[in-house]
């Protein structure tokens, strides 16, 4: 007999992907782009500095333009409701830190803290980056800890966009849940053996 198909339980609306693939594609471009500018090496096999830096401010604009855009036009409710998700830890969360396999929500707490991280470094990089383009064009803005700000955000940004990939893209056991940013949704199995807090606080019954 057929095995019965896992019911797909909804997960992030249109809303949420559009901000999480407007920040990936932009932080790559981003990574890339200041990758050549900053090391040496790239930057004498790539040429054309000028125009990588032109890209970089650009790609910095647009991701910002962009977001704000989604933000309007989007599902601002949907967007609060993730916000709230991400500011409430629980004791359930930080036992999951701590290595506790305990239930967890829609987010876990490794989700909630990258989240917190992604936007405190998106502020970050805007803010330096600001101080490094206005102080090219008048020194009077010149900081001098700018660039060093600059740089080790993306030395830590990098660190973890690794870890991001090796979670969503090659281990087996949590790579299902890049179908939730895909797709929207994800397989109640899933969503009961890695967020089993949030499929009982939908009603979804027993999915054991």
């Amino acid at each position: 007999m057929a095995t019965a198909r896992p019911r797909r339980i909804p997960r992030w609306g249109r809303t949420e992907r559009a901000v999480h693939w407007i920040h990936a594609a932009a932080f790559v471009v981003l990574l890339g782009s200041g990758l050549c500018l900053y090391l040496p090496s790239l930057a004498e096999a790539v040429g054309r500095r000028p125009l990588l830096k032109t890209i970089h401010i650009d790609t910095a604009i647009a991701w910002a333009a962009a977001l704000a855009l989604v933000a309007v036009l989007g599902d601002r409710r949907a967007l609060w409701r993730t916000a709230r998700e991400v500011d409430e830890f629980d004791a359930d969360d930080r036992s999951w830190l701590l290595g506790r396999h305990v239930p967890q929500g829609r987010l876990n707490a490794g989700q909630k803290l990258n989240t917190i991280a992604t936007a405190a470094f998106a502020i970050l990089f805007a803010v330096s980056g600001f101080f490094l383009w206005l102080g090219e064009r008048d020194t009077r803005f010149r900081l001098a800890n700018a660039l060093l700000v600059h740089d080790y955000l993306m030395y830590v940004s990098l660190v973890l966009l690794l870890g991001h990939l090796w979670l969503a893209l090659i281990l087996p056991s949590t790579r299902h849940a890049l179908t939730g940013m895909t797709r929207g949704w994800v397989s109640e199995d899933y969503a009961a053996r890695r967020h089993r807090k949030w499929l009982d606080s939908l009603g979804a019954g027993d999915a054991d």
